[in-house]
């Protein structure tokens, strides 16, 4: 009889395969008395340990596939950073001579206790570091018992033509050679939509599902296995009825792909014959591939802080303006905007000394940090100003709440031109400045922001999130983060109406900008500029082309005007089955 489990979807598909079971080691961690003599031995072997661990993740770091997740050396940097911290790399060695044990069960006694401190952490994200922390010691301890650390994929003639790796978790090492192995789908217990399991299962774009807490247990080696990462279920125990149907399903999947790809070289025009701009979200000069490859109509956001998090040192001038340089030249003429470093709360690089508040994402983050370092920040602009003479670039300063952080931005830029023309340096002086709508703040002031910048970007993600003070990566109030929130609407559609009145350009990213669900809704209420992850385009794209927005503005009215959320998602439903006339 077959059994369904259900979990998070982060990478979309379905996959038919056998499973493969990935333990964790510390469960089976020795026990054992040294004597007084032997411990100096002990602890040599515990810090042989540590580097041979720091000498792996470095490694990897080094020698990450071209097409591996932009994010993916950021992650491993993280885990580097984690070992050097003195919980992991020096406590367990305290233990040893203190209880006169083995290192295995020294790490294992120190893991209890950093368990329990990150249990006690309130901030959802700090609390889902918990999982990176153990990734870290899962891999210490294999060093330690002397396991092959990549043991978790066999060879590759030991593989099924289609396999399922099952986890309680995967490490960002772990995934570096996904994509060289035939792994058809990855699922684990443990993950939330903020982990950097969740991220890497977006960024490697193969059928993937986290959260699924105890399918590790369940879930045994070499069983078939269905994998639907678009509603997010593993089946167990499939019969050949559901086994035919998912692989019709796949095939389905599959086919879709290939119809959509034949999208790419046609316009975003709707029916009534309304030009939309489909814009890239990237994170990396690799990007831009992607961004050709579903013939993006530019880069809408070029999140520019992964330059800065996947590294030992800030990147100096020089090395940002090669990377921008990269892209723009890339670009080969089409609009790229830059966003200036977005750092703070869950991207904190190791090299800047950044404390948690309370509320992180309310701390210092985004420009406030930027102005917070103004030698950075000029930094940054300088390289920018100067990549923009190979085409065409607009800056745009992230998380603003206030006329005065604008002001204070514009002065920053000012000073980067000046520093640039005092040094006889060639820049474009000529480049547009905008500004992230975020925040309720700056939706309520956005006309007298766009008094003193070029253009607006509304980041949904954030917005929908302050708006609401909701926190979408915690389970436990996750159901309120509601993107067509008619509160979240209402200031949406203010920032259109007051940047067409001012004849000023509005886009849209984030998450809601590229799902299908919302399309119809934010076509007809009048945005024509959208951001989103290249993946999506095409989608995307397929939905433009099949609306009328004349008619579409006459059907979101009843939206609108709704101001119950509980009312949105039928009312959505209902917009999404009309089909232009």
């Amino acid at each position: 009889m077959a059994v369904a489990l259900y979990g998070v979807a982060v990478g979309g598909g379905i996959a038919v395969g056998r499973a493969h079971i990935i333990k964790p080691g510390m469960k089976d961690a020795p026990h054992y008395a040294v004597e007084d003599a032997e411990i100096a031995a002990e602890v040599a072997r515990y810090e042989d340990a540590i580097k041979t661990t720091r000498r792996q993740l470095e490694q990897l770091r080094n020698n990450i596939p071209e097409n591996a997740p932009t994010e993916l050396g950021a992650f491993i940097s993280l885990h580097i950073m984690l070992l050097n911290d003195a919980t992991i790399s020096r406590d367990p060695i305290d233990i040893i001579e203190e209880k006169k044990i083995n290192a295995e069960w020294a790490l294992s006694q120190q893991i209890d206790i950093l368990s329990a401190q990150f249990d006690s952490i309130a901030d959802d994200y700090l609390h889902a570091r918990k999982q990176d922390m153990l990734q870290v010691v899962e891999r210490v301890f294999k060093n330690l018992m002397g396991i092959d650390t990549n043991d978790f994929v066999p060879e590759q003639e030991d593989l099924f033509e289609d396999t399922v790796l099952v986890a309680a978790d995967l490490s960002p090492a772990d995934t570096v050679f996904f994509k060289d192995n035939r792994i058809a789908a990855f699922v684990t217990d443990f993950g939330g939509a903020s982990s950097h399991t969740a991220i890497l299962g977006r960024g490697l774009n193969m059928p993937s599902i986290i959260s699924l807490r105890h399918a590790s247990d369940l879930i045994s080696e070499n069983e078939v296995v269905i994998v639907d990462g678009i509603d997010g279920v593993v089946i167990l125990q499939p019969d050949e009825f559901l086994l035919k149907e998912y692989r019709r399903r796949a095939r389905e999947f599959r086919s879709r792909q290939r119809e959509l790809n034949k999208l790419k070289d046609t316009a975003a025009t709707t029916q009534d014959n309304v030009p939309i701009e489909i814009l890239a979200n990237i994170a990396a000069a690799d990007n831009m591939a992607e961004v050709a490859k579903n013939a993006a109509d530019g880069v809408g956001l070029y999140r520019s802080e992964f330059l800065f998090l996947n590294r030992d040192i800030a990147p100096t001038e020089d090395e940002q303006y090669r990377e921008y340089a990269k892209i723009i030249k890339k670009a080969a003429g089409k609009p790229v905007t830059i966003r200036t470093m977005d750092l703070g709360a869950d991207k904190n690089p190791r090299w800047f000394a950044q404390t948690h508040g309370l509320n992180p994402a309310m701390g210092l983050v985004g420009v406030r940090l930027s102005l917070a370092e103004p030698q950075m920040f000029r930094t940054q602009m300088r390289a920018i100003l100067r990549a923009a003479q190979h085409g065409e670039v607009q800056i745009m300063w992230p998380m603003i709440s206030s006329l005065t952080e604008v002001r204070q931005c514009l002065v920053h830029l000012q000073m980067a031109k000046d520093q640039l023309a005092d040094s006889g340096i060639a820049f474009n002086p000529n480049v547009s400045v905008g500004v992230m709508i975020e925040t309720p703040a700056a939706a309520l002031m956005v006309g007298s922001l766009l008094k003193m910048v070029d253009f607006v970007s509304i980041g949904s993600n954030d917005l929908v999130q302050y708006t609401l003070a909701v926190d979408r990566a915690n389970k436990d109030v996750a159901a309120l983060y509601q993107a067509a929130h008619p509160a979240v609407l209402k200031l949406m559609l203010h920032i259109l109406r007051t940047a067409n009145r001012m004849e000023k350009t509005v886009s849209i990213c984030g998450e809601m900008a590229g799902d299908p669900i919302f399309a119809r809704l934010l076509l007809g209420m009048g945005f024509r500029h959208f951001s989103m992850q290249p993946a999506k385009m095409l989608a995307f794209k397929e939905i433009v082309l099949s609306c009328n927005v004349e008619q579409l503005e006459n059907k979101i009215v009843p939206i609108l005007k709704n101001d119950d959320p509980a009312k949105m998602p039928e009312l959505l439903e209902k917009l999404n089955k009309f089909q232009a006339a």
